[in-house]
C-alpha cells in the first residue's frame, strides 16, 4: 500500500463520505441518536454512544436494535 499525501487523503475522505450507500448509513446513524434523545433525554446519552445491536452493515435498521452503550465499551467490540 502506497502512502498518500494529506491531499490525497482528504480528496479520499471526502469521495467516500459522499458515496450515497455511505450517506444514507450516516442518515440512519443520526436518526438513531435523535431517536434515543427524544426517548431518554439528551443528559443519559451525554458521553455515551447509541448502538446498533445488529450493525447496519450487517442489515440492522433503528428501532428496537438501539441501545445505549459506553464509547468504550461500544468502539472496542471486535468486528
Amino acid at each position: 500500500m502506497t502512502n498518500r499525501t494529506p491531499a490525497q487523503q482528504k480528496q479520499h475522505y471526502r469521495e467516500y463520505h459522499s458515496q450515497p450507500k455511505q450517506m444514507k448509513e450516516r442518515a440512519q446513524r443520526n436518526a438513531a441518536r435523535k431517536e434515543m434523545v427524544a426517548k431518554h433525554g439528551k443528559a443519559k446519552l451525554a458521553g455515551k454512544d447509541v448502538d446498533h445491536k445488529i450493525a447496519i452493515r450487517n442489515g440492522g435498521g433503528n428501532g428496537k436494535n438501539l441501545r445505549i452503550r459506553s464509547i468504550k465499551a461500544n468502539r472496542g467490540d471486535t468486528r
